[in-house]
């Protein structure tokens, strides 16, 4: 009884010493985990808003390139239309200017600013691996819904690689590009600049409308389908690979209806699927509705966490 009575106070030291080491894990896990998911649901939609729309720069271009005939060598007149943007044509330096100047067709957004679009390489849009220079000139992108904006500076090029038109999708088959760019500057709406680089293949093709397929082509030790990759706005590293190909569908108003992505960092790896409703389910096209997706990764504690976020 005196030796129980003697190591008492020890022991009931070491069980409280326990107990405030396990609240301390817990409280540290916690405040992890509540980190890494306000970083992961603010990344996830700066980059599918950056990269939604260097897409849309793109396929502004395709319209604006195929509507003349000096550089896609198409000689009847086609009408294409840009609803927020002014276009003029420098035909003796077969260069392209779009002037953004309002909201999109569907009034979802609004661009400002300049972009630039000149055939850098073959005589013809249309030419097997002919090239566009695309250069950014401060457009700025605001999203109606809840006036959070990124300024885009830099360029890109897109390389035609099968050849061929857009307009020609119907009895064509597929035409295949390539976007690739080291320097595009990111202005996020907190006033941080980052520079992100971009990788991908895009494959069209003819289905009730043009559908887009996107791949990722840049790789970085055993890390493969890299498509963006640079520095977040929290001012990590960061790589995000296409593991299953992104489709975006003229038949769904351009919109991306499936597939998904994988975001790595120094700390952790989600992976975010897309084409969902707000339960987390493949869903069909919903018109002007919200799609969601759905991330998914590994706590603190080892249990897996996910948000279902609109886009």
């Amino acid at each position: 009884m005196q030796l129980k009575t003697r190591f008492w106070p020890f022991i009931a030291i070491a069980a409280i010493t326990f107990t405030a080491c396990k609240k301390s894990a817990t409280i540290s896990n916690t405040t992890t985990d509540a980190a890494n998911t306000i970083e992961l649901s603010i990344h996830s939609g700066d980059q599918l808003q950056v990269s939604n729309e260097t897409d849309a720069v793109a396929n502004d271009a395709n319209a604006a390139i195929e509507s003349n005939a000096t550089f896609s060598g198409r000689m009847e007149g086609v009408t294409s239309l840009i609803c927020d943007a002014a276009i003029t044509a420098d035909d003796a330096q077969k260069k392209i200017t779009i002037t953004y100047n309002g909201n999109n067709c569907p009034g979802t957004r609004t661009r400002t600013g300049v972009v630039t679009i000149a055939l850098t390489s073959g005589n013809y849009w249309r030419s097997e691996g002919a090239v566009l220079t695309i250069t950014y000139q401060n457009l700025k992108i605001t999203k109606l819904a809840d006036n959070k904006s990124i300024t885009i500076n830099g360029s890109q090029t897109i390389t035609n690689v099968s050849g061929g038109r857009l307009i020609d999708l119907p009895t064509r088959g597929s035409i295949t590009h390539t976007i690739n760019s080291s320097n595009m500057s990111i202005t996020f709406d907190d006033g941080t600049q980052r520079t992100w680089q971009i990788a991908k293949k895009r494959v069209f093709t003819y289905s009730n409308g043009i559908v887009i397929t996107t791949t990722g082509t840049h790789t970085e030790g055993s890390s493969n389908n890299i498509s963006e990759w640079g520095t977040n706005r929290f001012g990590h590293s960061f790589t995000t690979s296409i593991t299953q190909p992104l489709v975006v569908r003229q038949d769904c108003n351009l919109r991306l209806t499936s597939g998904q992505v994988q975001h790595s960092t120094s700390a952790l790896t989600a992976t975010a699927t897309f084409g969902l409703d707000a339960s987390g389910n493949a869903t069909s096209c919903p018109g002007t509705g919200n799609y969601f997706f759905k991330l998914v990764w590994t706590g603190a504690n080892g249990k897996e966490l996910k948000l279902i976020l609109p886009y």
